[in-house]
């Protein structure tokens, strides 16, 4: 699905979100709002107080009522990268190692770039039942990507207008300037300038796109069989368990069908996964 121009360009000029140190799976959680806490919450019925309630409840490892706190906060103002973040160190610390892969993965589409949230996810997932060995990769592809994880969609619109600017400032020179060393500046920077400004612009809408229309998922289920047709009566081809991460290729009433980083596909009931 392409995303409409309108969307794609004024996506150049939203601001930068400012970033979040997070914290490790293993360490007290903290929000972007309020690092302090209050003994007693005096207001429950306020966000703030609700998200230090959430906080106490974590220290104090009563990790049923911090989750329940952190998804009550999420329904009601929307996705937030430290409410994943927080949310997720929660559900590992419970041992439900299918929610916490979920919500850091959902913190990573925010913000790829976050490496606290990449380790704790390599954490959960070293320790699910499935080993998926991922096809083979070229080098190339596997920089590109990662080049792209460096910043969200914001991140890379900023970017994009940046190097706009510079392409501006280097026709400039090229085109009026009397020193023919200015102007041969003025042609190299210009190049690198477009180069850059379409891959920005690249990353941008793809980073968007991928928050917007997801289409990944995490298995759910403590085990689900994967069936070469999208009803009961297929043939069992094999079995995924909780935490796995599949992509959503087709949909077909309550089934969809998936497929695995090896390559291997099939269908499996949409109520046993989860959208990122």
């Amino acid at each position: 699905m392409k995303t409409p121009l309108l969307i794609t360009f004024s996506l150049l000029f939203a601001s930068l979100i400012s970033p979040v140190q997070a914290q490790s799976a293993d360490a007290p959680v903290l929000t972007a709002q309020d690092t302090t806490r209050s003994s007693e919450p005096t207001n429950l019925g306020s966000p703030e107080a609700r998200l230090q309630a959430a906080e106490s409840c974590y220290t104090n490892a009563d990790f049923e009522t911090a989750a329940s706190l952190y998804e009550g906060l999420l329904a009601e103002n929307g996705p937030d990268f430290n409410l994943y973040y927080n949310l997720g160190n929660t559900y590992y610390r419970s041992k439900d190692l299918a929610k916490a892969i979920l919500n850091f993965e959902r913190a990573l589409r925010l913000n790829p770039s976050d490496r606290d949230t990449r380790f704790n996810l390599e954490l959960c997932q070293a320790r699910t039942i499935d080993k998926i060995e991922p096809l083979g990769e070229f080098l190339i592809s596997r920089w590109f990507r990662n080049l792209g994880n460096l910043m969200n969609s914001n991140g890379w619109a900023v970017t994009g207008l940046l190097c706009f600017v510079l392409l501006i400032a280097s026709l400039t020179a090229y085109f009026f300037s009397r020193h023919s060393w200015l102007k041969k500046t003025g042609f190299y920077v210009g190049v690198v300038s477009l180069i850059l400004c379409i891959l920005a612009l690249y990353y941008t809408t793809k980073t968007y796109q991928a928050a917007a229309y997801p289409d990944q998922a995490i298995i759910m289920a403590p085990t689900v069989t994967v069936k070469s047709s999208p009803d009961q009566s297929g043939t069992d081809l094999f079995s995924l368990h909780e935490g796995t991460k599949v992509t959503i290729t087709n949909e077909i009433g309550s089934w969809n069908e998936i497929e695995l980083q090896d390559g291997n596909v099939g269908w499996v009931p949409a109520s046993s996964m989860e959208v990122i």
